[in-house]
């Protein structure tokens, strides 16, 4: 077997260039583009007299329009909520991404006007509530149920509302709206 050969260490071409190739194939937040470019010096070493501030590139990228981390924050609520994930979940994800309050408003909007449908859809994935299949759920299958939508991060009130709906019930999304406003 060949041995493998030691990548040569990054300079500032280097690494502007894997960034680039990064956020080409990505969509990115600054912050992500920081630890994607740090892991790189770490795993590669760095070629150069000082070390390089990954933050001026993702910066300068940011200036560019490589990288929008509030278009990133509003995609990522959109997918979720298409998911059925709730707002608590949505921003837990843009917490992890890096997205700063001031970007991630628009997406926090999207999650809140959407919990309803978020909720009603993870329930009908998971078969909870109104679109369940057999009897009504005891109520340890309720607890387990409630349990799973919170996890999602739905609102307790919503998640309740849903889990307590016997299988095949009409659903009025408009009266579940109004509860815990």
């Amino acid at each position: 077997m060949k041995p493998r050969r030691t990548p040569r260490p990054l300079d500032e071409n280097g690494l502007r260039d894997l960034g680039l190739a990064y956020v080409g194939r990505f969509a990115t937040t600054r912050h992500k583009l920081r630890q994607y470019l740090e892991r790189k010096i770490r795993e590669r070493g760095w070629a150069g007299d000082r070390r390089p501030d990954v933050g001026a590139i993702a910066d300068r990228f940011a200036e560019q329009g490589y990288i929008d981390d509030s278009a990133f924050a509003l995609a990522k609520a959109q997918a979720l909520s298409a998911r059925g994930y709730g707002k608590r979940r949505v921003l837990q994800t843009l917490k992890v991404a890096g997205v700063a309050n001031e970007d991630g408003e628009a997406a926090c909007d999207h999650a809140e006007g959407e919990a309803v449908a978020a909720a009603l859809r993870f329930a009908e994935r998971r078969r909870i509530g109104p679109f369940g299949t057999g009897p009504a759920l005891d109520r340890k299958q309720r607890e387990k149920a409630l349990a799973a939508m919170m996890r999602a991060g739905h609102r307790l009130e919503i998640a309740r509302a849903i889990v307590s709906l016997d299988p095949g019930s009409p659903v009025d999304a408009d009266s579940l709206g109004g509860i815990g406003n």
